[in-house]
């Protein structure tokens, strides 16, 4: 089968010649996943940097960078107006030898392009959001910063493509507020590399009192600041944040400067740690260096945190939302609390770290959850099937 992968975004990993993160690291693995299933599969990226290479083959599949804007980065809110020349470029694209049989949109902008791209054909539009603006909005408040006019063209898209994929059931059930039929949805999680994240392998150094471990962006609704306030209650151990800027950075970045001055209010100052970013290829180091990673997110549509801890066998204490609620079976892998709940969080936290036997026995179902329900060869065959019956509803049925 014939696949295109639209993220309009550049990915800047491949620009800094680093593995991808993030959206862009869940799009090279479902290409790659597909690509060894014998697909071809083209990936559609905007051009970011003067003298980048039009095509690139990559694992196994091709990425090519539209030349539309700017040779450079740009935010989402600068991305917008170039959306409908990004989609009439795919469309001259694919009226040549090679055309796609189904398109994957990623992200709102990148979803908004492909269905520009197919509006004038019967090729089948999939889409996965990653995020919706109506939720983030919901849980951020005041914090929201994306463009105004997100929430609204989500609303246009969901009603131009044949199907959603949705990475959690909190996001299947927003999808369907937003007018998708629930036949419209699907429900495909994220998966987990599990040759780099597993319990066998260093750790980071660590002091000898328990350490909960963080991981997260240092800006809104990551909720930095209810672990913080929750340390009073957990005792005599340390939290460590990896997330945000460079560590030489982090004395100039003003939410890591906010974190601090909470600390040293709350009296906890000598146990929280910010350690800045943190590779992605290293992450798993760290991630056994944890007796309990914490996730407390206002909100997180796939909860990525979550799978890669559990696979490296370390229970997780977090907010029963989105995509961890999917992740973490409660008193079987880990612990879900009310979203922002501090006291509930404290306790839970404490109690845990007490209960040895407890975080043994976690890590390990954690462990097996993962393997069984999270690998990409599993998302890749969910999306597999997805593709095949979107293109037997387009595909016209011959006479007899």
């Amino acid at each position: 089968m014939r696949v295109g992968l639209v993220c309009a975004h550049a990915d800047p990993s491949r620009r800094a010649g680093g593995p991808a993160v993030g959206t862009h690291h869940h799009i090279a693995r479902v290409a790659a996943e597909l690509a060894v299933r014998g697909h071809d599969v083209r990936v559609y990226e905007r051009r970011d940097a003067p003298g980048q290479e039009a095509t690139e083959t990559v694992d196994g599949y091709l990425v090519e960078r539209v030349p539309v804007g700017p040779a450079a980065g740009l935010p989402t809110a600068e991305l917008v107006p170039h959306v409908a020349e990004f989609g009439r470029w795919l469309a001259d694209r694919w009226a040549g030898e090679w055309a796609p049989e189904v398109v994957h949109g990623h992200y709102w902008v990148g979803g908004l392009a492909a269905a520009h791209a197919v509006r004038e054909t019967d090729i089948p539009v999939v889409q996965t959001f990653h995020s919706l603006g109506v939720e983030q909005l919901r849980h951020l408040g005041p914090r929201y910063d994306a463009p105004d006019e997100r929430i609204p063209l989500e609303r246009a898209l969901i009603r131009a493509v044949d199907i959603a994929v949705a990475q959690s059931n909190d996001e299947v059930d927003e999808l369907t507020r937003m007018g998708l039929q629930r036949t419209s949805v699907a429900l495909v999680p994220p998966g987990v590399d599990t040759g780099r994240f597993h319990p066998d392998g260093e750790a980071a150094p660590r002091e000898a009192r328990p350490r909960i471990l963080s991981v997260a962006a240092l800006d809104a609704g990551h909720g930095q600041e209810d672990l913080i306030r929750a340390m009073r209650l957990v005792g005599d151990a340390e939290l460590v944040i990896a997330g945000g800027p460079p560590a030489e950075q982090l004395a100039g970045h003003a939410e890591a400067r906010q974190l601090r001055e909470l600390a040293e209010r709350s009296g906890v100052a000598d146990q929280v740690t910010l350690v800045g970013a943190v590779p992605h290829e290293q992450m798993a180091t760290w991630y056994r260096s944890a007796d309990v990673v914490a996730c407390t997110p206002r909100y997180s549509s796939a909860g990525r945190v979550s799978l890669e801890a559990m696979a490296c066998g370390v229970p997780v204490v977090g907010y029963a939302m989105g995509g961890i609620a999917d992740a973490v079976v409660d008193e079987v892998t880990g612990r879900l609390v009310p979203p922002g709940d501090v006291r509930t969080l404290g306790v839970t936290l404490r109690r845990l770290l007490a209960d040895n036997a407890g975080r043994f026995a976690y890590g390990h179902a954690a462990v097996d959850r993962v393997r069984c329900s999270y690998t990409w060869d599993r998302t890749a065959g969910a999306l597999e099937r997805l593709y095949e019956r979107v293109v037997g509803r387009r595909r016209p049925v011959e006479a007899a």
